[in-house]
């Protein structure tokens, strides 16, 4: 075994086409002064094994997309991955998705293309993101060889931030969920959770807007400040 072949053993082997659609990949768009009106978001929910960001695989890809200031439904993208010999475990008490379900999904390198495809260059917004975007990069990482760049936005943060007089009981999707009287069709269902997230964020989007922020560059120009705020030692 020669050194580039030792090198590039653990990379993903991808089929021709499958390279073809890889490097067709657009770079993402900047977060700039794009009126949020005129801006193109994808809002994702993963399902994964666990919670362990390094050994836990992703399970489910959940998204939804806002446009024109509204969730277009004819935007949907919702995929299982196929896992091989995944077990039931305390997991799949909480997001439902049977192993039967996981062993006839989709091959994961599919699976992440066609997600990227239906992304294009737009950011993304979820709950609690740092997660989903560790989960995600790494996903891609290994079944595709590629590296993630899109922005991500954080429900979790734009919610206290852009509503800073709420006290929810925590600060979990739930909990902003009946603050704003909004009801998910199902919870630790990707589709759903994405599609709640999305009525929530519209919500926030109309807050930022009296605030006179209304573009995705403004809202992390100002969550950047919030952040180092709430780092800041008191005195």
């Amino acid at each position: 075994m020669n050194l580039f072949h030792w090198l590039r053993r653990d990379l993903p082997e991808l089929t021709p086409l499958q390279q073809q659609r890889r490097a067709r990949l657009p770079a993402p768009a900047v977060l700039d002064e794009t009126p949020l009106q005129h801006q193109r978001i994808v809002v994702l929910d993963l399902e994964t094994s666990g919670l362990n960001l390094q050994r836990d695989q992703l399970l489910a890809i959940g998204a939804v997309v806002i446009e024109d200031d509204a969730i277009d439904f004819s935007q949907q993208f919702e995929c299982t991955l196929l896992r091989e010999n995944h077990k039931a475990s305390a997991s799949t008490l909480i997001h439902g998705i049977a192993p039967s379900a996981i062993a006839a999904g989709t091959e994961p390198i599919e699976a992440l293309l066609a997600f990227m495809e239906f992304l294009d260059d737009s950011p993304l917004l979820a709950f609690h993101a740092a997660f989903d975007q560790h989960m995600l990069a790494r996903a891609l990482k290994e079944s595709l060889g590629h590296r993630l760049r899109h922005p991500f936005l954080d429900v979790a943060e734009l919610a206290p931030l852009l509503c800073p007089d709420a006290q929810p009981r925590h600060n979990g999707l739930d909990d902003w969920l009946e603050h704003f009287h909004l009801q998910a069709s199902e919870r630790h269902n990707a589709s759903a959770d994405a599609l709640a997230t999305a009525e929530l964020a519209l919500i926030l989007f109309s807050k930022a807007r009296q605030q006179q922020l209304d573009s995705l560059g403004a809202l992390e120009q100002r969550l950047q400040g919030w952040r180092r705020r709430k780092l800041a030692p008191s005195i």
